[in-house]
């Protein structure tokens, strides 16, 4: 990642969620088990800032997101926000959607590999996060549910109608967020939102095993890929030929596809470095 920080250290504990970080994966783990991880105002906020530090960060080059008990995140808690909401003006909303915007930006924006485990339900909010990782490992008895018009709200929320479209096809995205009824595991993998699906008791295992083989891997050029897939969403295809033309030309230049060639000719497992 970049080597370029200011004066501030980076944060040394999360308070409203628990993050880790082991042989180069960094694990997000929502811990409010008893509210099906629900997300409060902080939440949101640690989340957003969590992402604006981790592309600092060398020690960490793939991200999971996962959560603790029998939900993945059942989205904003109606307790602890709604009400709040309902009180603010105008400028305070706007100030709201944009913070919950801000985290999915960010990850679409962070240039290296983010796994969705998703544990259980994942609704609103917590349906967008999962949504906004690369990829998503699903227990069976996980289900989606982008269920804002449920509420009163746009279906279009923190970047979904830019998302899922691009994910699942206009017409399924429309299905999914003008109904908000639930998506099961079976279907998101049918219908391309869940990339696979698991017993519930290896869902922690797969997805670990899935982002350890990522940051062992070179992870200079999974982000790239990563940077790419998102820039040429809304881009021309010369435009994105000649984006893809400068990039490959760069990364030919690395380390790691020299040691490549190195491996290859020396008939050895290449050793990556991600530089």
């Amino acid at each position: 990642m970049s080597p370029y920080r200011s004066s501030a250290d980076f944060t040394s504990e999360w308070e409203h969620f628990r993050f880790s970080i082991t042989g180069s994966v960094g694990v997000v783990t929502f811990d409010r088990p008893d509210r099906l991880n629900a997300l409060t105002f902080d939440v949101y906020a640690d989340l957003r800032d969590l992402l604006a530090e981790v592309e600092h960060r060398d020690d960490v080059s793939v991200l999971m997101i996962t959560g603790e008990g029998r939900g993945f995140c059942s989205g904003g808690d109606v307790n602890e926000i709604i009400g709040s909401l309902l009180e603010m003006d105008s400028k305070g909303l706007l100030e709201f959607t944009r913070m919950t915007g801000a985290v999915v930006e960010r990850m679409r924006r962070l240039p290296m590999p983010i796994i969705a485990a998703v544990n259980g339900v994942a609704a609103g909010a917590g349906a967008v996060i999962a949504l906004a990782a690369d990829l998503r490992v699903l227990a069976s008895s996980a289900t989606f549910h982008f269920l804002f018009t449920k509420v009163g709200l746009a279906g279009a929320d923190m970047g979904s109608a830019y998302l899922l479209p691009r994910v699942v096809g206009l017409g399924r995205a429309t299905e999914l967020l003008l109904l908000g009824e639930p998506v099961s595991a079976e279907r998101a993998l049918d219908i391309g939102l869940a990339t696979r699906v698991v017993p519930d008791g290896e869902l922690s295992a797969v997805a670990t095993d899935l982002a350890t083989g990522l940051a062992s891997g070179p992870t200079l050029a999974f982000g790239a890929t990563k940077v790419l897939l998102s820039r040429e969403l809304d881009m021309d295809l010369g435009s994105s030929i000649e984006l893809e033309a400068f990039t490959q030309a760069l990364l030919m230049t690395t380390e790691d596809h020299a040691e490549f060639y190195q491996a290859f000719t020396g008939k050895r497992a290449p050793e990556w470095k991600g530089r």
